[in-house]
C-alpha cells in the first residue's frame, strides 16, 4: 500500500474544501446572524489539517494502483464528513452533540438528506445555506466518482456501459480526465443555475431558489424547512422540483452525449432512460389512481399532484416532500420506499441500486424463462444493442447480493438498537437507498433515535453512496496486504 499518495491526496481534497466554509461567510454577512467566527474557524482548521497531510508527501510522484484509489474514495467522504461537522459543533444555535453532527454532515456529503435537526425555519441563513451547499458538492463529487473514477477501479456501475452508448468509458475517458470532469462541471452547474432561475421565477426568494436547487440537483432532498417543499405550497415549485430531479436522475454521460453532439434524441436510444421514465409512469399511476379510489385526496388532480410529485421524489431518491406521505394508507409509503431501491439511473447523483442493473437483472430473468423453454436455444443479453458480457452479468448478480445482505443486517442492526421494525427498514432503506424520509419513528427527523443508531446510519449512508463494494473490499483483510 503506497500512503504516501494517499495522504497527499487527502491533503489537497481537504485543503480544497475549506474554501467551501467561506461562501457561508458572505451568507452571515448580508443576513448579519454572527455565525461568521464559526465558519471562520472551521476554514482554519480544514486547512490547516489538510497542509499538515500534504506537506510531508508533497514531492511524491507515485501512481494510483486500485488499492490506493479505493482507499482514497473512501477516505473522501470519511474525511470530509469529519471536517464537515465543524460548523455544527461549534455553533451555539444548534447545540449538535459529535453523533447528530457527523449524522448530518455525512447525510448532506452522500446526498442522503436525512437530518436530526428541527426548527429549520428559524435557523440561521449561513447554517442552513452550508446544509443546502453540502449537497451540493456530494452531488458533484458523486457524478466524478461514477462516471471517471470508480470505472477506472473496477467498480460502479458505469462499466455496464459501452463507448457508443454512454459516450463516456474506462478506455475513452482514462488520458483525457481533466477534459471530462471540466464537461460534468459545466453540466452541473448548468442545471444548478437554470434550477435556481427556475426557482425564482415560481415564486421563491433568492436563497431559498439558490439552496433548493443545490438540493434538487445533487439529489439530496435537505430543505431550508421542516416541512420540506411542501412549506411553499405552489404548483409551480412542484413543476419546478418534478422537472430538475427528473433531469438530475439521468445518466450524465448521457447528458455529455447529448451535449456534445448536440441531439436530443440521443436520450430515446438508451435503454436505461426508456426504463427508468417506464417506472417513474407506473409508479405515477398506481399512487395517482390508488390516492383517488381510496378517497385521500376529493379531486383527481389533487391525487395527480401529490401522486407524480412524491413518487417522482422517492424514484429519484431525491427525498423532498410536498405532503406528510407516511399517513397515506400505509401501502404506499411501502410501494414508496421498494421504488427506491430502484432508484436513479447510473452516472448520476441518485441512489439506489440503479435502474440499469434492474434492467439486467430483468432481462437475465427473461433468458433464464427462455432456457427453460428452449434449453438448447443460445440467447444473448443485449443493452443498447450490445451484447453484455457473462463477467458482467456476474458482477450484477454480486453487487446485489451484497445490497441486499447488507441491507438486511443494517436493519437487524438497528432493530437491535431500539428501533421497531417498521422504523428500522423504512430507516435502514432510507439510508443505504441515498433517499432520507423513512416512516415510524423516523418520519419527521431522526432526531429521536439513539446514538448508535444514527452512527449505524452514517455507516449505511456511506455503505449505499460508494456502492456497497468498494467500502466491502475496503475492509476485507487481503486489501491490506502488501
Amino acid at each position: 500500500m503506497q500512503f504516501s499518495i494517499v495522504f497527499k491526496t487527502v491533503g489537497l481534497l481537504l485543503m480544497l474544501f475549506s474554501l467551501t466554509q467561506l461562501p457561508p461567510i458572505i451568507v452571515d454577512y448580508i443576513y448579519a446572524q454572527n455565525e461568521t467566527s464559526y465558519f471562520i474557524t472551521a476554514f482554519s482548521l480544514t486547512l490547516l489539517s489538510g497542509f499538515v497531510l500534504w506537506l510531508p508527501f508533497k514531492n511524491s510522484t507515485k501512481y494510483f494502483r486500485i488499492r490506493e484509489g479505493v482507499l482514497v474514495v473512501v477516505s473522501f467522504w470519511l474525511v470530509l464528513s469529519l471536517f464537515a461537522t465543524t460548523p455544527f459543533l461549534l455553533s451555539t444555535s444548534l447545540e449538535m452533540s459529535f453523533s447528530d453532527a457527523f449524522f448530518e454532515s455525512m447525510s448532506g456529503l452522500t446526498t442522503t438528506g436525512a437530518t436530526v435537526l428541527s426548527g429549520l425555519d428559524g435557523l440561521p441563513k449561513a447554517l442552513l445555506y452550508y446544509r443546502q451547499q453540502l449537497q451540493w458538492l456530494g452531488g458533484m463529487g458523486i457524478i466524478v466518482l461514477a462516471v471517471a473514477i470508480l470505472p477506472m477501479l473496477g467498480v460502479g456501475g458505469m462499466e455496464l456501459y459501452h463507448a457508443e452508448s454512454s459516450g463516456i468509458s474506462k478506455e475513452r475517458l482514462t488520458p483525457k480526465l481533466t477534459q471530462t470532469a471540466k464537461a460534468l462541471w459545466k453540466i452541473y452547474i448548468s442545471l444548478t443555475v437554470a434550477c435556481a432561475f427556475s426557482y425564482y421565477f415560481a415564486g421563491m426568494d433568492v436563497f431559498n431558489a439558490i439552496g433548493y436547487s443545490y438540493s434538487t440537483i445533487a439529489i439530496g432532498g435537505f430543505s431550508t424547512h421542516d416541512v420540506s417543499i411542501g412549506y411553499f405550497n405552489s404548483y409551480a415549485i412542484e413543476l419546478v422540483a418534478i422537472i430538475f430531479m427528473l433531469l438530475a436522475g439521468i445518466n450524465f454521460s448521457l447528458h455529455f452525449l447529448v451535449w456534445r453532439k448536440n441531439n436530443i434524441f440521443i436520450y430515446l436510444k438508451d435503454s436505461e432512460f426508456k426504463t427508468y421514465l417506464l417506472i417513474l409512469g407506473i409508479s405515477i399511476m398506481l399512487i395517482s389512481s390508488y390516492l383517488f379510489d381510496a378517497g385521500y385526496y376529493k379531486t383527481i388532480e389533487e391525487s395527480i399532484r401529490y401522486g407524480v410529485f412524491q413518487s417522482v421524489s422517492m424514484v429519484t431518491t431525491t427525498g423532498f416532500v410536498s405532503t406528510d406521505f407516511s399517513l397515506w394508507p400505509f401501502v404506499l409509503p411501502v410501494f414508496l420506499i421498494f421504488v427506491s431501491f430502484i432508484g436513479a439511473c447510473a452516472g448520476s447523483t441518485g441512489g439506489g441500486i440503479k435502474v440499469v442493473r434492474i434492467l439486467l437483472m430483468f432481462k437475465l430473468a427473461m433468458q433464464e424463462i427462455k432456457k427453460f423453454i428452449h434449453p438448447n436455444a443460445q440467447i444473448n443479453i443485449k443493452l443498447n444493442q450490445k451484447s453484455v458480457s457473462e463477467n458482467t452479468l456476474v458482477s450484477v448478480w454480486g453487487f446485489l447480493s451484497l445490497y441486499v445482505i447488507a441491507f438486511v443486517m443494517i436493519m437487524l442492526m438497528l432493530m437491535f438498537s431500539g428501533l421497531e421494525q417498521v422504523s428500522a427498514f423504512s430507516a435502514a432503506a432510507a439510508s443505504i437507498n441515498n433517499l432520507g424520509p423513512g416512516l415510524g419513528d423516523v418520519s419527521a427527523n431522526y432526531g429521536g433515535i439513539s446514538n448508535a443508531a444514527k452512527w449505524i446510519l452514517s455507516f449505511s449512508m456511506l455503505l449505499g453512496r460508494l456502492e456497497v463494494l468498494t467500502l466491502i473490499a475496503l475492509l476485507h483483510k487481503s486489501f491490506w496486504r502488501f
